[in-house]
């Protein structure tokens, strides 16, 4: 296992199921450094996320579906490794590093209205440390079972500390039965350890299935007791900004309506990946960016 340059404080994938206090801040910036008030601030190192209506317009809406769209249906990019197919169906899920793919998308990573609030949660410069976009298709779109982005952030990635915030912004309706992502609110500050030692090339099943690094029944079962469940519902160009370590899954989508979404995981520039703490090899940089020039 390759071994990292730092204390690990959150020991993960190692036979252990023991929850972890966090030793971090959610929120590492103040009212004065960003859009975000000191009660939106307070409420979002409470409950772990943050819920914006109508962040985005209409139009812009209409703008980044069209621009999904095309990236959908580009032939060259149908063996390109950034594309992941569902498990089962074969039909588009993800499409990783978007920003590289995409114009409009790139210039929304700068955007003042999630660069700011980015930069003052986080307390520092950011860079963007997974970018991504989601298709779930009407009948076949599979979900993903609970777990904390962290743990394999830490993991398979090497960051050190839950210092990271993701932006998932709606381009369609988000429904209570359409497959809408469910949070734990206020389990963020309880990191709750992996099970099962990570294989090589991880990545290239856990993007369609995730079984490794996935905590135990029993320990989501207290978190769910303990925090309840809460949904990201809303219309398109809604945005959840969510903690690096809340525990979120969705469920699969059998109903007529699809749902996709614009997925950017913005990291501190102070919280660098290290070697993985709990694999023998980073993932690819398209899942796990290494460039670490601060968003201007």
């Amino acid at each position: 296992m390759t071994t990292t340059t730092s204390t690990d404080l959150y020991p993960t994938r190692q036979n252990t199921v023991t929850p972890i206090p966090r030793e971090h801040p959610t929120v590492w910036g103040t009212a004065a450094d960003g859009p975000f008030d000191e009660a939106a601030l307070d409420e979002h190192e409470r409950h772990g996320f943050t819920i914006l209506r109508d962040f985005i317009t209409d139009a812009e809406v209409d703008s980044y579906t069209a621009e999904l769209n095309r990236l959908a249906a580009d032939p060259t990019l149908q063996d390109d490794e950034r594309v992941i197919t569902e498990k089962a169906s074969g039909e588009l899920r993800s499409v990783f590093q978007v920003e590289r793919l995409s114009e409009q998308i790139d210039a929304l990573t700068r955007d003042p209205r999630l660069l700011d609030r980015a930069r003052q949660l986080l307390g520092s410069d950011v860079y963007l440390h997974q970018t991504r976009i989601n298709y779930m298709p009407g009948f076949k779109g599979t979900g993903f079972y609970w777990h904390s982005d962290f743990e394999t952030w830490h993991a398979e990635d090497g960051l050190p500390a839950p210092r990271a915030v993701s932006c998932s912004i709606a381009l369609t309706a988000n429904y209570p039965f359409n497959g809408g992502l469910m949070v734990m609110p206020g389990s963020h500050q309880t990191f709750v350890p992996g099970i099962g030692e990570t294989p090589e090339n991880n990545h290239a099943s856990s993007l369609k299935e995730q079984t490794v690094g996935v905590p135990s029944e029993e320990s989501i079962a207290h978190l769910a007791h303990r925090c309840g469940v809460d949904q990201f519902t809303g219309p398109a160009g809604s945005a959840l900004w969510f903690d690096a370590n809340i525990m979120h899954a969705s469920a699969n989508n059998i109903t007529p309506y699809p749902r996709s979404n614009i997925f950017l995981v913005f990291n501190s520039v102070e919280n660098a990946p290290e070697a993985p703490y709990a694999a023998s090899a980073p993932r690819p940089e398209h899942i796990a960016g290494r460039d670490f020039t601060p968003l201007r």
